[in-house]
């Protein structure tokens, strides 16, 4: 490798996403004019130019190379407008020049574990981004990076701040500005470089000399690349031996997809020197007049004040320009930046709050434009049947959250369900559920399985991100629908089911994402594993879902197996879990809690589902009612259970409450079954006085030592008693312990003046009500 070549190569370092090195760039283009422009970025990418350079291509977009073997891995190259690297190409387009990307295969690029490197996966950058972000390779786990340092110690509070001050805003000529950038990659990389970054080094030497190898002249070549390597290039610290460090490379493709503001900011996580994209868009557009920029932008912030009902004249933003200007002065810098910019903003349109600048303004400085790509690129079918469903449903298209409901009452909202639903099984980031009509304050319902089949309006946030489009590139691998990749992705969750419940939820996911396919083949595991299944929570979590297609039908899932087919599958599991109620109930403590939920699953499915064996499910409810071999809270929670049904008159609750909280059964016993018994109707044992008399007797003969034991066991059954079960309760324990009648000799006490007996009552009634702030 002849290395002297280089330095007879026309080289210019650029730092991505930087408005300045744009326009220096082109100016210096115009000057060198070459007929090969090199830039840096994956070679095997070089076949995408054409489309990156199509008028129909709306930056911001990225080149994206992702894994083709099945494993998810991809990387990105997102380009604005105002990226030099693209402008590079939009230049070489104009003048007919030969354009072509010379950095390391997509392939090798996957297979490099950057983790090591300190480099973020799955998004390229450059050199000297990295290392104005991290630094170099530091002592100490949290020694600030030497960017941070070099503009601290010049009296600037960012690094992001130095560079709007010294690199963007003033106006730089090519014979200037080249110098100080490379002058400023040598400081950044002053330490060792990262062994990635001189294999790159090498490859992209190697990739300059074989084009001027091939005929081109030296001086007939330009090479557009990150200051890092073009500064070792110049300084020949290039190592030919290193190239052959690089891995083989991984199977993968590569394609063009669109980006977006909110992805290429700082905020939201890529790129150093790119804080607010629509803020150096408007810079760009405007040939680098920051000024302008400023301007622009606080007009639009007035606009967004005044449509939320705040005041922000006109006059306004010329004072909040004004004092832009004075403060950029005063740091003695050529234009505002988005520090004065904000500093401007919050003083005089926001009158010194701000709140709003957090709140909603800053967000139109980052921007929300979504880019475009040439339809000649050839979206894969499942990026085109996205983009599809979106534009003829209606969904958002943005790269901002948009909130909006759905009626399941009508064939195209379900379709539109249908659609979301797949994305969200198949993992492809677009959609998530809000809300499906519960209660404010309940906890929010899972998005798919049982609670999905049951609700008719749904709420959900959509938001494209480039995530969006990496997915379903990836996801090709798994079917060219969305329905097929839905399949897959379920047929592989139900090879995975080990128990009843497992197989049934993906049975109805299946029904919800409109996939008949794995509808009947998770009816067989269901059958399958039912039979064996001994897991009596998993059988009622079966039955429950089972029921709920029975009762909903399949018709989302427009399946061949037929609604009978699910009915009697439910009877079947519903007599299964029947046949285990009495073992799984006898259990210790830590198992009694999914005990309870099941039991009362299988209470709601024998009530609510006609094919369900109800009589076989009394009978087991009053086998556990009245054993003593089982957990104590299980025959408490069938007690209430049976009661809520009417199987139980009042006088059968309480004479059962009195039996399990009599003198003979051990305290912790009692606690137990209190407390499966207030887990259904609360509300009737604290109205019921015998009930409430046969819990003040047991509250009362439990020794103190022993009460102090069961404590948090009765905290637990008591705690949930919302304020009116209180009440009653506090006026039966009254009328029980016989306060109220001594209530009524108040009066006679207060005529008598006698103030020992009115001093008795009160403690009297102080302690009953100190008894029961202790239980609760």
């Amino acid at each position: 490798m002849d290395l002297a070549l280089l330095s007879r190569v026309h080289l210019f370092p650029v730092r991505h996403h930087s408005p300045r090195t744009t326009s220096v760039l082109g100016r210096w283009l115009e000057r060198v004019r070459p007929e090969v422009i090199l830039v840096e970025g994956p070679c095997d990418a070089s076949g995408l130019v054409d489309v990156l350079c199509d008028e129909a291509t709306k930056p911001p977009v990225a080149i994206l190379g992702y894994r083709t073997d099945g494993t998810p891995r991809s990387a990105l190259w997102p380009f604005a407008a105002y990226s030099p690297e693209y402008a590079a190409l939009q230049w070489a387009k104009a003048n007919k020049a030969r354009a072509e990307f010379i950095d390391i295969p997509v392939g090798v690029s996957l297979e490099v574990d950057r983790d090591e490197e300190g480099e973020e996966p799955g998004v390229e950058e450059d050199e000297t981004e990295s290392a104005a972000t991290h630094g170099a390779p530091a002592e100490s786990e949290w020694e600030e990076p030497i960017s941070e340092r070099f503009a601290k110690e010049r009296g600037y509070r960012s690094f992001e701040e130095l560079w709007e001050a010294l690199f963007e805003a003033p106006d730089w000529t090519p014979e200037g500005f080249r110098p100080v950038l490379l002058a400023w990659a040598d400081v950044l990389n002053a330490g060792p470089r990262r062994e990635y970054h001189r294999w790159r080094d090498a490859f992209m030497a190697r990739k300059v000399l074989e084009v001027v190898a091939s005929g081109v002249p030296p001086e007939k070549v330009a090479v557009v690349a990150g200051a890092a390597h073009v500064a070792a290039f110049l300084a020949g610290d290039v190592d030919a031996a290193l190239e052959a460090k690089l891995p083989k490379g991984v199977p993968c493709a590569v394609t063009v997809i669109p980006y977006s503001f909110p992805r290429l900011a700082e905020q939201l996580g890529y790129g150093a020197g790119n804080r607010a994209p629509h803020f150096y868009q408007k810079a760009h557009e405007a040939k680098c007049d920051f000024r302008r920029a400023t301007l622009e932008v606080l007009i639009d912030f007035a606009g967004h004040l005044r449509t939320r009902g705040f005041t922000a004249s006109l006059a306004d933003v010329l004072e909040a320009y004004r004092l832009a200007l004075t403060l950029a002065d005063l740091r003695e810098k050529s234009a505002p930046g988005l520090d004065e910019l904000r500093e401007a903003t919050v003083a005089v349109l926001c009158r010194g709050d701000a709140t709003h600048v957090d709140g909603f303004l800053w967000k139109s400085v980052i921007g929300h434009q979504v880019g475009r790509v040439a339809s000649r690129i050839g979206q894969n079918s499942l990026q085109a049947e996205f983009w599809r469903e979106v534009e003829a449903r209606r969904l958002p298209r943005t790269d901002s959250p948009e909130t909006f409901s759905l009626r399941l009452n009508n064939d195209v909202e379900v379709g539109s369900s249908v659609f979301l639903h797949r994305l969200r099984v198949a993992e492809i980031p677009y959609a998530s559920l809000q809300g499906a009509g519960q209660q404010r304050g309940a906890p929010p319902k899972e998005a798919g399985g049982y609670a999905a089949l049951t609700r008719v309006r749904e709420s959900w946030q959509a938001q494209w991100t480039p995530s969006t489009d990496v997915a379903l590139v990836e996801k090709i691998v798994l079917g060219d629908t969305l329905e097929a990749v839905t399949t897959r992705v379920l047929q592989e969750r139900l090879a995975a089911a080990k128990a009843t419940a497992a197989a049934a939820e993906v049975l109805l996911e299946s029904v919800i994402t409109g996939c008949p396919q794995t509808v009947a083949a998770a009816l067989r595991a269901c059958d399958a594993h039912a039979a064996t299944d001994s897991d009596l929570p998993s059988l009622a979590s079966a039955a429950r879902a089972l029921s709920g297609l029975v009762a909903y039908g399949t018709s989302r899932a427009h399946a061949d197996v037929g609604d009978e087919a699910v009915a009697v599958l439910c009877e079947k599991t519903f007599g299964r879990a029947l046949l285990r109620v009495h073992d799984a109930s006898t259990c210790g403590p830590e198992a009694v809690g999914p005990v309870l939920e099941a039991l009362r699953t299988l209470h709601e499915v024998a009530f609510a589902q006609p094919r369900a064996d109800k009589a076989g499910w009394l009978t087991e409810a009053h086998g556990l009612m009245e054993s003593h071999a089982v957990h104590p809270a299980t025959s408490g929670l069938a007690t209430g259970l049976l009661y809520l049904a009417q199987e139980l008159s009042e006088s059968d609750v309480a004479l059962e409450v009195g039996r399990r909280l009599s003198l003979a059964v051990e305290p912790e016993a009692g606690a137990a079954y209190l407390e499966g018994f207030l887990q259904v109707n609360a509300l009737v044992l604290v109205k019921s006085r015998e009930v409430v008399k046969a819990l003040d007797d047991f509250l009362s003969s439990v020794e103190a030592e022993r009460f102090r034991q069961t404590l948090p066991v009765l905290r637990r059954a008591l705690g949930p008693l919302g304020s009116t079960e209180r009440r009653y309760l506090m006026e039966n324990v009254v009328a029980v312990r016989q306060l109220g009648a001594k209530g009524q000799a108040a009066k006679g006490v207060l005529e008598e003046k006698d103030k020992e007996k009115l001093k008795d009552m009160s403690a009297e009634l102080g302690k009953a009500l100190d008894d029961l702030d202790d239980l609760l």
